[in-house]
């Protein structure tokens, strides 16, 4: 485990949506992590389909990903 050095105002934001989405903070922030490369990797998807695509997959790796 590392440590990620965001902004005040990205961290008051995961905060928010942790919240509404009965996340912790660093789940919501993995989350949109995951989503994010999902998203670069697979620009023709939409968010729903790119949602699918993660739960489908238990934990993956970004070279998992890229092979897909």
């Amino acid at each position: 485990m590392g440590i990620v050095k965001i902004s005040d105002d990205l961290h008051n934001e995961i905060r928010k949506a942790s919240a509404t989405l009965a996340r912790s903070i660093n789940a919501q922030a993995e989350y949109w992590i995951k989503i994010g490369m999902l998203a670069e990797l697979n620009p023709e998807l939409t968010y729903s389909q790119l949602c699918k695509k993660l739960l489908r997959t238990e934990s993956f790796t970004l070279e998992e990903l890229v092979r897909e």
